[in-house]
């Protein structure tokens, strides 16, 4: 907030939500910045009907509603104990309130929101591919005004990553830390499917928490793997192992949601170029043919 009181440009960002393809604020949160009563508000809208169209402001449904609670992180969007769904304005319609409301306060905040709203457009335009790429990958399992909401969060704060990428020869620790970083964050499982396991992959999977259920998948269980195995089982959390022959690529599973597809045996981690990606839309498909009898 500044000195004279008006919330700042990039306070005002985090409250602008996608929904219908459009960047929209809630009734209530303008409420607050406007320094007046949600009711208040929309009844000087009600009062001006004519110069709110539904390209300005209109209300949302119960699905809109809870991409708004996705949207802002919270269990509910922070404004609970309402009988009724919210309204939200878009650009135009945040511009026609400050005339309507004819407040000192609401022409000062007006102002910010159209920095906002323009600087949201520039982050938009600016990450056309970014938003594509997600879009094509994986917008048939979660609803883009979620996604955008998602994303302009981790933009603005700076946590933005790729999931995909590539080791080179030498690089042994990074890989291994990499992978590593990947089990502990399990809180259920890890399912590792890799056709070439030896004792220094029953160390990497060791890196899990003691209540993480772990199991390999390869096409072979040698002699010294079995036997590798019973020692680390009679003093560690057991490791299962399966034999699985359809198999040709590195694949990780976390917690039944997260799927990592790794160029290289967990045991080769660093010694050669190798890719690594998430692919987290194929998990449950893979799941299901893994337990089929």
């Amino acid at each position: 907030m500044t000195d004279n009181g008006i919330v700042t440009q990039k306070e005002i960002g985090r409250q602008i939500y996608g929904i219908r393809g459009q960047q929209v604020m809630l009734d209530s949160d303008l409420a607050l910045l406007y320094q007046v009563e949600t009711k208040i508000l929309n009844k000087a809208v009600k009062r001006n009907l004519d110069r709110f169209p539904e390209t300005f402001c209109f209300r949302v449904t119960e699905a809109e509603s809870e991409s708004l609670r996705f949207q802002s992180g919270t269990s509910s969007t922070g404004h609970g104990g309402r009988r009724y769904l919210p309204y939200v304005f878009t650009e135009q319609g945040v511009a026609m309130l400050s005339a309507v409301l004819r407040s000192e306060t609401a022409v000062k905040v007006s102002v910010e929101i159209m920095n906002a709203f323009v600087e949201m457009r520039r982050m938009l335009v600016n990450n056309a591919a970014l938003f594509h790429r997600l879009d094509r990958m994986e917008l048939k399992f979660f609803e883009a005004d979620q996604k955008f909401g998602e994303i302009f969060r981790a933009l603005e704060n700076g946590k933005l990553h790729s999931e995909k990428g590539v080791f080179y020869d030498g690089q042994v620790f990074d890989a291994y830390t990499f992978v590593c970083d990947i089990i502990r964050s399990a809180k259920r499982s890890v399912i590792l499917i890799d056709n070439y396991v030896d004792d220094t992959v029953l160390t990497l999977l060791g890196k899990r928490s003691a209540a993480v259920a772990a199991t390999i998948y390869t096409k072979r269980i040698s002699d010294q793997l079995r036997l590798d195995s019973q020692r680390h089982d009679s003093q560690y959390p057991a490791i299962g192992i399966e034999i699985l022959h359809q198999a040709h690529d590195r694949f990780l599973i976390i917690d039944d949601t997260q799927l990592y597809h790794i160029g290289a045996s967990l045991k080769d981690l660093g010694k050669k170029w190798f890719a690594f990606s998430r692919m987290d839309t194929e998990a449950g498909r893979m799941l299901q043919i893994l337990k089929r009898p």
